[in-house]
């Protein structure tokens, strides 16, 4: 268990709850929960305390929206982020914390870019309609959840050029995390990112996980599209600047 004093257990218990709020709600705030767990832990401890966590998430998560998932466009997708998933363990045992979180908010500003330049074109050529845009998504993801948990503002933006629903984007991104996050769960182990105490904290923190994701489930049908967008892109340009800085 980490030695954190209280503020920072307190820092800890708001992003957790975040990330089950983003599960079940506005899911770009999941983005500032992993960038509060970075202000309190390295990039690269926290990304093996955050993995059983954001499992119980994307639990809550698919039992509450598993009739709303797009089906077709996740077994596009899946093929593409193993190959992320393997490029961002190899990653993982490169680099350092300063080195990835440049390259994840670049990633990030990157493609909230593509997509408000893809908002301006006919919804029917929407780039999130290309095999190719899939695919490269689908990389983007796998590499991004690998190195730091952080695949939920690739996914989010990608959903939304797709012209998904808001229901149908947070099913679809439910049943795409649950999947990816338990393929992670060998490789965070190998690398010695999963131990005995991060499941200690993990269990500890899952009532807090729980307790967002059912705060998340209370307000998401008070949201509209535009509104949901407007604050899931707001969240990733915010999260993307504090990994930069």
């Amino acid at each position: 268990m980490p030695s954190l004093d209280v503020l920072q257990w307190v820092v800890l218990a708001v992003a957790l709850f975040l990330v089950g709020f983003s599960k079940t709600g506005v899911s770009g705030a999941g983005t500032v929960g992993i960038a509060l767990f970075a202000l309190v832990l390295p990039t690269r401890e926290s990304t093996g305390m955050l993995l059983p966590l954001l499992l119980v998430g994307d639990l809550a998560a698919v039992v509450s929206y598993r009739r709303h998932a797009d089906w077709p466009r996740l077994v596009r997708l899946f093929p593409w982020v193993a190959v992320g998933v393997v490029i961002g363990a190899g990653v993982v045992r490169q680099v350092d914390d300063a080195q990835m979180r440049r390259l994840l908010g670049t990633i990030l500003l990157v493609i909230v870019a593509v997509h408000l330049w893809n908002r301006r074109r006919a919804p029917e050529d929407s780039l999130a309609n290309h095999r190719p845009v899939a695919a490269l998504a689908g990389v983007l993801a796998g590499f991004a959840t690998m190195t730091a948990n952080a695949a939920g503002p690739i996914m989010s933006v990608y959903l939304l050029a797709a012209g998904l629903p808001v229901l149908g984007l947070l099913g679809t991104g439910a049943w795409f995390f649950l999947t990816v996050n338990a393929f992670k769960v060998p490789f965070s182990v190998a690398l010695g990112l999963i131990t005995p105490s991060t499941m200690v904290f993990a269990a500890l923190g899952a009532p807090v996980v729980l307790a967002g994701a059912a705060a998340g489930r209370a307000v998401i049908g008070r949201i509209d599209r535009t509104l949901f967008e407007r604050i899931t892109l707001g969240l990733t340009v915010l999260a993307a600047v504090r990994l930069l800085l």
